[in-house]
């Protein structure tokens, strides 16, 4: 059974176009996920204020440090020399709930309702996001209160990927979805560019605020989202849409058990065709080692694992990296980073364009990844000769960093939800993203992990680990690229077969 209409469903009857439902739910879901990665930007611009050299500030008369300390103004426990293992470990706190909430997530967002499961996570998150940030009004110095709120977090903010990968899954078939996908997942980007220049505004002065302004936000979208998602096309009277190029006449003949609404599958790949004519049945939910058999789960997962550990090292480093390289100031080393994220969403929309139009998205990324690794390697060591470089460099980076990370995690995950060995059972949509997302979130956690261990012996390390991860994340594709050069090459000589036939028919 369908669960019940959001009370602003009302608001929307009055239109009754596909399209505008379609790119309502879109915007809404855009909206949603750009604030969960707005709550997770600060900690990565704040970094640089609860560390710094404060020799060149004016010390408060009433200031109890001695006059040699040049860390009077860091915030303890953060003022000791093993500060970037401390702030890996804040960090890694969060990733690895996440890593670990994330293979739950997708269970619990297969069973309840995605409007109740995204709006209790929505507020959540902003509560536990805000905690952070009290932390400099209460003035709290323990370590373990931080590391108590990062974990809290990552476990709430896992209600948020698989529930809106699924729900956008429900709206919009397989037709220009790396497309669709490519524009819509920019969220992230989009996401990280707000918590930044939020995150920035107060850096320097109450911290606090930097986490206090984007929970709040987030709570406010939580709200937003009890009263005006909508989680399945039949709910609004609205068609569903087509996968795998399935011919419309077939997903609405009631006489094809495999396509039958009244279908009930199992928790593998077969389906058993209910044949009598009671009320429909929803399908079961697909378990977690029934969507391990989807052809190409296990290989996509594992390069996101790579793929993610690159990108996130970015994302919680990026800003120390450019302050303590290129000497900008915390509020101009956060607003830089920036740029990384802006070629993030070019980087995303062009692997959805190739790879909808190649219908490679294996080799989409593969390439992506292989040309990533050098700019990885130029960027570290050219990157910051003067502003105009760096900016070029950052935007190209980002592009080739995250393209392959956006395909695998929005399209790559919709098509594997709903591959055509599941027989339309629309119920492991939520599973597989979990899995995939799950996955490369371990890759999310090392990440930041190995970028704070490692730092203290030189940047340049941390590079060299970042390229390798980018190297693994290709060669793990090269079974699937395979696979999809040899479909290139029977499509084509199909073609040249038709064109022989036809010019004998003339």
């Amino acid at each position: 059974m369908r669960s019940s209409l959001a009370p602003g469903v009302w608001f929307f009857r009055a239109f009754s176009r596909d399209s505008w439902f379609r790119g309502s739910i879109l915007l809404l879901t855009f909206l949603i996920y750009t604030c969960y990665h707005m709550s997770r930007k600060p900690i990565s611009v704040v970094k640089s204020r609860l560390h710094q050299n404060c020799s060149e500030q004016i010390k408060p008369i009433n200031d109890t440090h001695s006059l040699n300390d040049t860390m009077w103004c860091s915030w303890a426990p953060f003022d000791k020399d093993n500060y970037k293992e401390l702030l890996a470990g804040v960090d890694n706190a969060f990733l690895v709930a996440y890593a670990i909430g994330m293979f739950i997530s997708g269970v619990f967002g297969e069973r309840l309702p995605l409007r109740y499961y995204l709006s209790a996570g929505m507020l959540l998150s902003g509560l536990f996001t805000s905690l952070f940030g009290l932390g400099y009004f209460w003035n709290i110095h323990e370590l373990w209160y931080f590391v108590v709120i990062q974990v809290c977090n990552g476990l709430v903010q896992t209600t948020g990927w698989p529930s809106v990968v699924t729900c956008v899954g429900n709206w919009f078939g397989k037709g220009k979805r790396g497309f669709i996908m490519g524009i819509w997942n920019s969220h992230t980007s989009v996401g990280n560019i707000l918590g930044s220049l939020i995150a920035g505004i107060w850096v320097n002065g109450q911290w606090g605020l930097s986490f206090i302004v984007p929970g709040i936000i987030t709570a406010i979208m939580g709200i937003i989202t009890f009263l005006f998602l909508i989680e399945h096309p039949e709910d609004v009277d609205c068609s569903p849409p087509q996968h795998h190029g399935e011919p419309a006449e077939n997903q609405d003949n009631p006489e094809d058990p495999g396509n039958s609404p009244c279908s009930i599958r199992d928790s593998g790949l077969e389906t058993v065709a209910k044949t009598s004519k009671g009320p429909c049945e929803e399908p079961a939910a697909i378990n977690f080692f029934g969507a391990l058999r989807i052809p190409g789960v296990v290989e996509f997962s594992l390069c996101l694992l790579f793929a993610k550990l690159v990108s996130y090292t970015f994302l919680y480093w990026l800003p120390l990296y450019i302050f303590n390289v290129a000497h900008f100031s915390a509020k101009e080393a956060g607003d830089l980073s920036t740029l990384f994220d802006v070629g993030g969403i070019i980087g995303g929309i062009m692997a959805g364009l190739i790879s909808d139009y190649t219908n490679g998205r294996a080799t989409t990324c593969c390439v992506m990844l292989i040309l990533a690794a050098p700019m990885m390697f130029l960027y570290n060591y050219i990157g910051q000769d003067g502003i105009t470089s760096s900016i070029v460099m950052l935007i190209i980076c980002g592009g080739l960093v995250n393209g392959p990370y956006a395909l695998i995690t929005t399209a790559v995950s919709a098509d594997l939800g709903t591959h055509k060995s599941l027989k339309g059972n629309a119920k492991a949509l939520s599973t597989v993203t979990a899995i995939i997302d799950g996955t490369g979130s371990i890759g999310a956690a090392l990440g930041p992990l190995l970028a704070g261990l490692i730092s203290p012996t030189g940047w340049n390390n941390v590079f060299y680990m970042l390229i390798s991860a980018d190297v693994l994340a290709c060669l793990l594709l090269c079974r699937l690229v395979y696979k999809e050069i040899l479909a290139w090459k029977v499509s084509l000589s199909r073609g040249s077969g038709s064109s022989v036939v036809l010019t004998h028919q003339r």
